[in-house]
């Protein structure tokens, strides 16, 4: 079960990435007219999503590598989420137009990304100690 959590998370996390790559890059791109379906996007939300997509990919190899950098990948793309999310909310007070489903998907990606990073930080990092201290 132990060594099974590593490729779980990673899968869900490399899923959630490729989704999110394929949604935002549709939009970045105008692909298969995903452009005029998401309606009132706002484009800097749409890049820190593709940001994010790269990096949950790289992370979720981080989790099957085992490797301590995945939390802080996961962290920067906390970063990177939250401030468009700041973003959003000026662009939202300027009078800008969105689509009030981005405010909702903007908190769940952040919660997602947040509870990946934590595990990623806990999982890997009490991995390693066990690791250090058997080789003791």
């Amino acid at each position: 079960m132990k060594k099974a959590l590593p490729y779980l998370l990673a899968s869900i996390l490399a899923a959630f990435g490729l989704l999110t790559l394929f949604m935002s890059t549709s939009v970045i791109f105008d692909l298969f007219g995903v452009r005029a379906k998401e309606g009132n996007y706002v484009l800097f939300v749409v890049w820190a999503n593709f940001i994010s997509s790269l990096i949950y990919l790289f992370a979720a190899y981080g989790f099957i590598k085992n490797t301590k950098w995945t939390a802080l990948l996961l962290g920067i793309s906390v970063i990177v989420l939250f401030l468009a999310f700041v973003g959003l909310f000026i662009h939202i007070n300027a009078g800008g137009i969105y689509e009030i489903k981005t405010i909702g998907a903007m908190i769940f990606r952040i919660t997602i990304t947040m509870v990946f990073a934590i595990l990623a930080y806990y999982t890997i990092n009490k991995h390693r100690k066990l690791e250090s201290h058997k080789a003791q």
